[in-house]
């Protein structure tokens, strides 16, 4: 199977309707073959039941999962709505792709399918003596799986939309795209750090977002037509007039409408950006939750603190991934996504619209300058953010409070070189006081 159609077989399995479909799909044909399977069966099945007990049953089922899928929807809406206003709407994406909501309300869809397709059968005489039978006993088991769905449905609101449950979704998205970036962060191609290759730009044919490429496609096509090509228009990228999708370097091949027409079915362009190949709309995603919550209307500092604490996990862990340094992809140059862009993304909107307050201020002092002494080689860029946000605090917050947010940075943030001494002195006093004890 192609990478493109594993692809598209990915995002399909995550749409409601299409899971609503296949059930809906299933309840259909599970309903249909009550009237036949009974004919094939090597021996006779047949329960004695009541005058019209089966459709009396599947009446009910039919009204019951009408009302519940439409409360359901109403349900599912509410949470959509809630998380665009009081989170962001960059995390209505990962609701919308929420599984336990998906399956529950494609079970109801498909409960009621099967009974409404149940009852039609039924009243044109479509079932004999053991089909009315098996349609009994499949009702059976289809009301078990509504209950069983039902009541998981009932337990998961509990908690479906909240704000720790975005801010955890977020997070693990966020986590899960950083993490796969910080195994590669060239996506198996070299590594551009230098100037942009000379070649020939190839532009997209209207601008958005690029939200997926397909790399082995643009491997073969820079192989096939000899070129090497530099992936300019990465993915959270906008493709447009002035960023073209790739620069194709001079070398023994041409670009000719063909290699052209490849590398623009190799990209996916859309509207919005998407959190799958993405490793900064989670941060931007996160520090936009937190950004709310610290604007006037909203006043929620906890919040922000929670982000913070979620930002520091992702970043702690994509911190201590181990790359992956293996080219797969030996015609391609990418120019890395950097950790400065990342702690700016995430720590920037929260050092400024929380500049007035101390607590969120001290958070993200003490945040910063733990990630720096997670990745010592890294610190600069973590000391340079909290450098930042403690001028933006310095100019909001009042006397006493500025003093002492500058203790704290002063305390957590020292600057190298006197750390370096302090280590330094910390060995030699550990060596003398080896000595003093022997």
């Amino acid at each position: 199977m192609s990478s493109g159609i594993r692809r598209f077989l990915q995002r399909l399995v995550k749409k409601v309707w299409a899971r609503a479909a296949l059930f809906t799909l299933v309840a259909v044909l599970f309903a249909l073959a009550a009237g036949f399977v009974g004919a094939l069966l090597p021996f006779r099945l047949v329960i004695d039941l009541g005058q019209d007990s089966v459709d009396s049953i599947l009446q009910i089922v039919a009204s019951s999962m009408l009302a519940v899928t439409t409360f359901s929807i109403t349900a599912m809406v509410t949470v959509y709505s809630s998380a665009t206003t009081t989170a962001t709407p960059r995390a209505t994406q990962l609701m919308v792709e929420d599984s336990t909501s998906q399956n529950a309300l494609s079970t109801f869809v498909g409960g009621f399918t099967f009974s409404l397709v149940g009852i039609i059968a039924l009243s044109t005489g479509y079932y004999g003596e053991q089909g009315r039978t098996i349609l009994f006993l499949g009702t059976l088991v289809m009301i078990a799986i509504i209950v069983v769905t039902l009541l998981r449905w009932i337990a998961h609101l509990a908690t479906f939309g909240r704000m720790s449950d975005i801010i955890d979704r977020v997070e693990a998205a966020a986590s899960t795209a950083l993490t796969a970036y910080a195994t590669s962060p060239a996506l198996g191609a070299h590594p551009l750090t230098g100037a942009d290759l000379a070649g020939v730009a190839v532009h997209a044919g209207a601008p958005g977002y690029v939200t997926y490429v397909d790399l082995p496609m643009l491997e073969r096509t820079a192989e096939t037509a000899g070129l090497t090509l530099q992936l300019v228009a990465t993915p959270g990228r906008t493709a447009d007039a002035t960023t073209p999708l790739v620069i194709a370097a001079s070398g023994s091949g041409a670009v000719d409408d063909g290699v052209r027409a490849a590398v623009l079915h190799a990209f996916r362009i859309e509207a919005h950006r998407t959190y799958e190949q993405d490793p900064r709309l989670g941060m931007i995603a996160l520090a936009e939750i937190g950004s709310r919550a610290l604007s006037p209307a909203t006043n929620d500092p906890g919040t922000a603190i929670e982000i913070i604490g979620a930002l520091q996990r992702v970043l702690t862990a994509a911190l201590a991934t181990e790359p992956d340094p293996e080219v797969v992809f030996e015609h391609l140059r990418i120019r890395p996504v950097t950790l400065e862009d990342l702690v700016v993304d995430g720590f920037r909107p929260l050092s400024r619209d929380g500049a007035g307050l101390l607590e969120v201020q001290a958070r993200l002092q003490k945040c910063l300058a733990a990630l720096a002494a997670s990745a010592p080689e890294q610190a600069g860029v973590f000391d340079a953010a909290a450098g930042l946000a403690l001028r933006r605090a310095e100019a909001a917050l009042d006397e006493h409070d500025a003093r002492e947010l500058q203790t704290l940075h002063d305390r957590l943030h020292p600057p190298r070189h006197l750390q370096r001494q302090q280590g330094e002195d910390e060995a030699v006093g550990e060596g003398a006081g080896a000595g003093y004890q022997a």
